[in-house]
């Protein structure tokens, strides 16, 4: 009978999740860099090339891969042999190691989880609880998968319930598009088929924690009805033309992953969930024989990718911008930002439109008047950092926001990741103001442009508070410009476009 020592399964977990914070699984960066060596879009193919260079850097600097640690959930085999030397319960002792790995000082991870998600929505402070799936199986070991699942990727989540008769890839094929770019994409699907509503979507999350194999599924061939559709769902979704970050390409999925279960003679569920370019899970088994032991990739594993904005990317001097000038910027140009920004997500735009339907200013040190505001929850700086990892939040959030914001600021311009839906487009255009676009997944390489940061207000909403930031030469694409023409209509349209006239295509 094997013995696991309480202070195992805690070591393990947060162990993992450090881990899991700044080293990508090797199978994903290989993925992303053969979709890069062979993408012909130039904004998709910049976009992965920040991708892969933030990775680098993550590893090097042992720093998040995103400003989205993520909410954590765990996967556990435990077998039925297995003794516990343990004083706390097992979903205890997985929370434990989530508040240390959380809360180390020499890799300090966003805490994003909030209790009471109807009512006060308050920070947990250490990223608890994770979400545990436990399975008791045959045999003397404890077979456990750590995931930090971002919110950006998890919003996205579809499920339906369809007629037995209906067709799944069609389903996907419509409903990929209606997901948007705040995936960030490229990156996995897990679909789960069958069972019940909850067991598809436990099916769809658990595919994702497997390794990206498609290329040797072509390679041999499908030998079963799942393997057929992995193929058939990821050649249909990478023709839709999405490409990485929704800016139009040849790839939009890396690989697609799907598990079932036997289900209802009159069901058919399936739950879709994807994976962005922030992807992080680990494995490891316990035996008895101590804490698990993860073994560092090489530097050496990762492609050496150089990028620059280009000879035709204009600086910008955001203390000095003026809407006459933002009126000349076109969309999909490369701008690099110097000068003084201010942050808020979420929280933040509902408590400044609470507070002018009140009849009050806004906070001395907030001033929107002709500035940009950046959709950002920050990583806590550590060491001599100016501040931690801080890549962009999925703009259409702020979307219901936006009106309100352009008619009692007179902000001229904001950035984020993904698009804009429809009324913030609008209002963009009714105001001429201008939205910008930052790579979600290069969040480590979109600090290294902070120079200076500090808190100015909402002190008490932790990473949602609104910071300033100076930044020097940090690279955006113009996504929707004064004239409310948006490059995530514009770029996959004229992709798919092109890839239905190449057809037939192969896609490797």
């Amino acid at each position: 009978m094997t013995v696991i020592k309480q202070d195992d399964l805690i070591q393990s977990v947060a162990d993992a999740l450090q881990y899991i914070s700044y080293y990508h699984p090797l199978d994903f960066i290989q993925a992303v860099n053969e979709a890069y060596e062979r993408e012909e879009s130039r904004a998709a193919k910049d976009a992965m090339a920040q991708i892969l260079i933030n990775s680098r850097l993550c590893a090097e600097g042992k720093r998040p891969i995103c400003q989205d640690t993520g909410i954590v959930t765990v996967f556990m085999k435990i077998g039925m042999n297995v003794q516990w030397d343990a004083t706390l319960s097992v979903t205890d002792m997985v929370n434990e190691g989530v508040r240390r790995a959380y809360l180390n000082p020499d890799n300090v991870l966003r805490a994003s989880i909030l209790s009471d998600p109807a009512g006060a929505r308050k920070n947990t402070k250490d990223n608890t609880p994770a979400v545990i799936h436990m399975e008791v199986v045959a045999g003397d070991t404890v077979d456990i998968t750590v995931a930090a699942k971002g919110g950006g990727s998890e919003n996205k989540a579809k499920m339906v319930m369809l007629n037995p008769s209906d067709s799944i890839v069609d389903w996907v094929v419509k409903t990929v598009p209606t997901m948007g770019a705040g995936w960030c994409p490229p990156g996995m699907l897990g679909i789960g088929i069958g069972g019940t509503a909850e067991k598809a979507a436990v099916l769809a999350k658990e595919a994702l924690m497997d390794p990206i194999d498609i290329h040797e599924l072509r390679a041999r061939g499908p030998q079963n009805r799942v393997e057929e559709l992995r193929l058939e769902i990821m050649d249909k979704v990478n023709a839709l033309g999405i490409g990485a970050q929704g800016l139009g390409g040849l790839t939009t999925v890396l690989d697609i992953k799907i598990k079932d279960f036997p289900t209802h003679a009159a069901s058919l569920p399936v739950a879709m969930i994807p994976n962005c370019a922030a992807t992080r899970h680990a494995h490891f088994v316990l035996d008895g024989s101590g804490p698990a032991n993860l073994t560092p990739p090489t530097l050496e594993d990762w492609p050496q990718i150089t990028w620059d904005a280009g000879p035709t990317s204009r600086r910008v001097n955001l203390d000095t911008v003026t809407p006459e000038e933002v009126a000349t910027w076109k969309p999909g140009e490369t701008l690099l930002l110097n000068g003084t920004m201010l942050t808020g997500r979420d929280a933040a735009h509902k408590r400044m439109v609470e507070m002018f339907a009140r009849g009050e200013s806004l906070p001395d040190g907030v001033d929107l008047k002709g500035k940009f505001i950046y959709y950002v929850g920050p990583v806590d700086a550590v060491r001599d950092e100016v501040i931690g990892p801080a890549g962009p939040t999925t703009a259409t959030r702020m979307d219901k926001f936006t009106e309100t914001i352009l008619t009692k600021t007179g902000l001229l311009g904001m950035i984020g990741k993904a698009e804009r839906g429809q009324i913030a487009i609008d209002a963009i255009q009714k105001h001429k103001a201008v939205y910008l676009m930052a790579v979600g997944g290069a969040a480590y390489l979109v600090s290294k442009a902070i120079r200076d940061a500090k808190i100015v207000a909402f002190h008490d909403l932790g990473m949602e508070a609104i910071h300033e930031f100076v930044v020097e030469d940090m690279p955006v694409t113009v996504a929707v410009d004064v004239n409310g023409t948006s490059v995530h209509k514009t770029g996959p349209a004229e992709w798919q476009a092109k890839i239905a006239a190449a057809q037939p295509i192969t896609v490797k």
